[in-house]
């Protein structure tokens, strides 16, 4: 009987949350093309790359939104088993508040491995195709605003960093270029350009009114010159670092990302960190909110459906406002990434555990 039970509650989660996806994605897609075409056909967007970017947008956009889907779908099961009586029935045999709370934490399971899993390996690449395309033919200046052309700093070995006020891709030419090389925390050369460019032939780069400094007790050296050639353990493409880079990559990938960006002194590494951890938040979510919908919707109440599906709306944006919210604090303050982003799990976890010893009552 418990078996029986089990199995039909565990198919109506999967079920409806599986439709509440693929109801809501297309109406997604619909709203997008109608808000996006005029773009699409000016920049003479390719018939196979929007299709492709379709693509990446259903993975996207459900990936984004997967935590209100979830809490929708069971709050509006679990309205209709409350409503038919059906949990009073299964509660009335003698089933306890937890036992009855089994399959969803089941169903809650399948969901978030399969959340996990995409966050992984397939939500990467579908950003990647999904923002790329976006920049490309979409908004504003296109290609050129996926890139960082501004205040570029990179450490480019263990005792030498670089900055670069602007960078041009198109020309590869970089200005108010400044080199510096440290023995510990000593500064023991400088060296400086009005700008400097890339040699692509050879890979070289050639620096435009170049003065280097050589640190030294009493007197420092110069050296001066109107054009030198030299080579730089820099790749061209770290110049102009695509902003979205962090959410193209896989989990395994994203932490050796971090790393050398951490050592490269990057003032990103918050942005990038934010990115990782929600890879195992989200998924995590999946339980907190299973539980606060069963929580919320068990009970029969005067307003009927409506009364919960409102209640749940109001909880599941709250939930997404809380969570942008602490992800821009982490980006943005001093707040560490870890914590800004378990935050909304530790209060809506506060949140589940509350509603679900009155539900119980």
């Amino acid at each position: 009987m418990l078996k029986k039970i089990d199995l039909y509650i565990l198919k109506r989660y999967l079920v409806t949350f599986s439709t509440m996806l693929l109801l809501f994605v297309p109406i997604g897609i619909i709203i997008d093309v109608s808000e996006k075409i005029n773009k699409m056909v000016e920049n003479q967007a390719p018939l196979d790359k929007i299709a492709l970017y379709y693509i990446d947008f259903t993975i996207y956009f459900a990936n984004l939104l997967f935590p209100i889907f979830l809490f929708l779908s069971i709050i509006w099961f679990t309205s209709k088993l409350a409503n038919n009586t059906e949990i009073i029935a299964i509660l009335s045999s003698g089933i306890s508040f937890q036992r009855f709370l089994r399959p969803y934490i089941f169903g809650a399971s399948i969901v978030s491995v399969v959340s996990l899993l995409m966050g992984f390996y397939l939500v990467p690449k579908a950003s990647d195709g999904f923002k790329t395309f976006r920049y490309t033919y979409l908004i504003g200046n296109g290609i050129n605003e996926m890139r960082e052309y501004k205040d570029i700093y990179r450490q480019i070995s263990p005792n030498e960093y670089i900055y670069v006020s602007t960078f041009n891709g198109d020309t590869k030419f970089a200005f108010k270029f400044c080199m510096e090389r440290f023995d510990g925390n000593k500064l023991t050369t400088k060296v400086t350009a009005d700008r400097i460019r890339w040699n692509q032939k050879d890979s070289t780069y050639t620096l435009f009114d170049c003065v280097k400094r050589k640190i030294r007790k009493g007197n420092d050296i110069l050296e001066k010159s109107t054009q030198k050639d030299t080579v730089i353990p820099l790749d061209i493409n770290d110049l102009s670092p695509v902003i979205f880079k962090a959410e193209t990559l896989t989990v395994g990938d994203l932490r050796d990302f971090i790393e050398k960006e951490r050592q490269r002194g990057s003032a990103n590494i918050s942005v990038y960190e934010v990115v990782l951890y929600k890879k195992f938040s989200i998924p995590v979510s999946a339980f907190i909110l299973t539980i606060i919908a069963v929580a919320v919707s068990s009970m029969k109440r005067r307003g009927g459906m409506g009364m919960n599906l409102a209640l749940g709306i109001l909880i599941a944006f709250s939930y997404v406002f809380f969570d942008k919210i602490f992800g821009v604090l982490a980006e943005k303050s001093s707040i560490p990434p870890f914590t800004a982003v378990w935050i909304p799990n530790v209060i809506f976890g506060i949140l589940a555990y509350y509603l679900l010893k009155h539900a119980k009552r």
